[in-house]
């Protein structure tokens, strides 16, 4: 089976890098062709990745032909998904599987990655996964141990794929839920960028734990609304990449927030990374969907107006430590 990754940032280049090390021979498409090459010649992807070694067997190119791949890795941003696929569709294997990398909800339509898929290519009746969990792309590189978890509705085809991608190092779990797995992948960088405002403050530990906790609460009131399944939150695509982008430094979503409540402007801070932060549309995205859904949300909707109702985190966390007393779970 051939295996070709879309989209050239830092995550879509560790998946080709794991992709290699697993044994198979990965194609890396991306648009830019200096970079392509950079990756090619000097094993390296020196745009996001700078200073870490690719794996020999990864070949980076531009050619759409390269698309037609039996197992297609897709690592576009969820918010240019949708044009993406519409634009490239002519070039997709009409048998090909797409495995999701991407992390978000499509502000326009308020739709999950899988739900993008399935709209933009009806004619083509893909077979889906998608891929989530605790996975900063540098710490791939290093081959340090990483755990995710890969969901399909098709549960052979889940397991087809784990038994695929796994590596010592890498280890893929299956489970069924999509729409849990790629909710909490959206959700936790939300509340990533909450905890880097706690931070950015300088409230304390307390603070980010209480955070982590009751933002894994409100993710869960999400799954429930949109049919997920509540043990989804508690594993890998929950708690554990919650964890990891609320606490880890290599998050992007938690770098906002953490200068963000150093009184920095999000234009500045958006301008300076050099990389997509998803959270940033998926509060937007989240804020709507709460209201659609009557989902209460208080950490989103306290991050949502620090991104777009331009308050002060010290009004925001003011209002959020005053709402009313109630039951832990209620």
């Amino acid at each position: 089976m051939t295996i070709t990754i879309a989209g050239g940032g830092s995550w879509g280049t560790a998946l080709a890098h794991l992709m290699a090390c697993a044994g198979h021979k990965p194609r890396l498409w991306l648009r830019d062709a200096a970079l392509a090459e950079s990756c090619n010649s000097r094993h390296e992807n020196t745009r996001y990745l700078p200073g870490f070694p690719l794996h020999e067997a990864l070949v980076a190119t531009t050619d759409p032909s390269a698309l037609s791949a039996s197992i297609l890795i897709l690592a576009i941003p969820c918010q240019h998904l949708r044009d993406w696929l519409l634009r490239y569709q002519s070039y997709f294997h009409k048998e090909a599987i797409f495995c999701n990398a991407a992390k978000g909800i499509e502000i326009q339509s308020l739709k999950l990655c899988s739900e993008i898929v399935n709209d933009s290519l009806k004619t083509v009746s893909p077979r889906y996964a998608v891929l989530s969990g605790p996975s900063f792309a540098k710490e791939v590189l290093q081959g340090l141990p990483t755990a995710v978890v890969l969901a399909a509705q098709d549960v052979a085809l889940g397991r087809q794929l784990r038994d695929l991608f796994s590596t010592a190092v890498f280890r893929f779990y299956s489970s069924s839920d999509v729409i849990g797995v790629e909710l909490g992948g959206a959700l936790k960088n939300v509340m990533a960028i909450a905890a880097g405002v706690c931070d950015g403050l300088g409230l304390g530990h307390n603070s980010r734990a209480a955070l982590i906790t009751r933002g894994l609460a409100e993710i869960r009131r999400f799954g429930a609304a949109c049919g997920a399944q509540a043990a989804t939150f508690m594993g890998l695509s929950g708690l554990g990449d919650l964890t990891l982008t609320c606490t880890g430094d290599l998050s992007r979503n938690r770098q906002v927030g953490l200068r963000l409540g150093r009184g920095e402007k999000l234009p500045e801070i958006v301008q300076s990374l050099g990389a997509v932060a998803e959270g940033v549309a998926t509060t937007k995205a989240a804020h709507n969907l709460a209201q659609k859904l009557g989902v209460d949300a208080p950490l989103t909707e306290a991050v949502y107006e620090i991104l777009y109702g331009q308050k002060r985190a010290e009004t925001v966390l003011r209002d959020l430590m005053a709402r009313r007393l109630r039951d832990e779970d209620d």
